[in-house]
């Protein structure tokens, strides 16, 4: 299977520089899996696609503000520290720019000194582990200094930090957002609710592996960088309660897919679970869990696209992306939204 099977071609306008100013307001294309077929809806018409019974599944992380940008030292060059891992209290996995002027022994500044952190340590893939020195709380800091780690299509600068996290959001440790979960609002969620649809939290943290192409021109050999996810004992019942009852469980978004996937059992039980996954799904896969899906539009030859197209067929998801080009549906972290049943 090549990588270039997942090829669209995408025009630049069309994606989304800036989030709409009502979340729910975007549009929606819904893709029948088995038969191919497309609907052209708004997300706020998500309500017809749910039914009583089924279970939706979110992703409750939150983006840090990862991106530091400081001075070294020795020398009052500009350089950027990008949070990856926290790895103990004061120590981080990051990466760094420019590489060459952040050897280990490096010190760097951050808010005329508010923040400083040494370069400890440089990691195979050109990455550095930082141990950061501050007075007070590192979170406060960071939610002063920091920016929010936008992904590198989008160029325009973000007015509003919380346009980039879920209104759902609670558990910190992404660096990069659950983006299909962007188009739910409170008052959405309550209309979910009302109509007798449960709702489940899941926590993945989001990795820079998500901005990562795949380089590799045979998809069996991208190796997918590893996230931490939790499933709490309540989340457990509710899923598996629902696939006893014959109710569907509905992801919202990749990352919740890769959670319940990573954890469940051969027999599709889901148990409640802390753990790290490097899991990589592409056509082949057998769902153990899976349903339904709603997600956004992803980058051509990504492994968001393999996933996609490995629940519902590699050609319907192509044309679907064809058509969606062809009626300049908005892509990406702040575009349209799709859902697959």
């Amino acid at each position: 299977m090549k990588t270039s099977d997942f090829y669209f071609d995408l025009p630049k306008e069309l994606i989304a520089q800036d989030p709409l100013s009502d979340r729910s307001s975007s549009r929606l294309l819904r893709l029948d899996r088995k038969s191919g077929d497309i609907e052209h809806r708004h997300f706020i018409d998500i309500l017809d696609y749910l039914n009583k019974g089924d279970l939706l599944v979110l992703n409750n992380t939150k983006v840090i503000p990862a991106r530091l940008i400081g001075v070294k030292e020795e020398t009052g060059a500009n350089v950027e520290v990008f949070l990856l891992k926290r790895l103990s209290d004061n120590t981080w996995e990051t990466l760094v720019k420019p590489g060459k002027k952040l050897k280990p022994g490096a010190k760097v500044s951050f808010g005329d000194g508010l923040l400083k952190a040494e370069i400890l340590e440089t990691l195979e893939d050109g990455g550095r582990i930082v141990k950061f020195v501050y007075e007070g709380i590192f979170e406060e800091i960071l939610d002063r200094l920091g920016e929010m780690p936008l992904p590198p299509y989008i160029t325009h600068k973000l007015e509003d930090k919380n346009r980039y996290q879920t209104v759902y959001a609670k558990y910190e440790g992404s660096v990069a957002a659950p983006t299909a979960g962007l188009h739910f609002t409170n008052e959405l969620l309550e209309k979910v609710k009302d109509k007798g649809v449960d709702i489940a939290y899941v926590t993945l943290h989001v990795g820079l592996g998500t901005f990562r192409p795949v380089k590799a021109s045979e998809v069996t050999e991208h190796v997918m960088h590893s996230e931490r996810y939790i499933i709490t004992q309540e989340t457990a019942d509710k899923i598996n309660s629902t696939k006893k009852n014959g109710g569907r469980v509905i992801c919202v978004g990749t990352t919740s897919v890769r959670t319940l996937e990573s954890a469940a059992n051969d027999d599709g039980i889901v148990p409640a679970k802390e753990d790290d996954t490097a899991i990589f799904i592409y056509p082949g896969y057998k769902f153990k869990v899976l349903d339904g899906l709603i997600t956004n539009f992803h980058l051509p030859e990504s492994t968001l696209v393999m996933l996609v197209s490995a629940f519902a067929g590699r050609e319907n998801v192509l044309n679907a992306y064809n058509k969606a080009v062809e009626e300049k549906y908005r892509f990406f972290s702040f575009g349209d939204a799709m859902i697959i049943i």
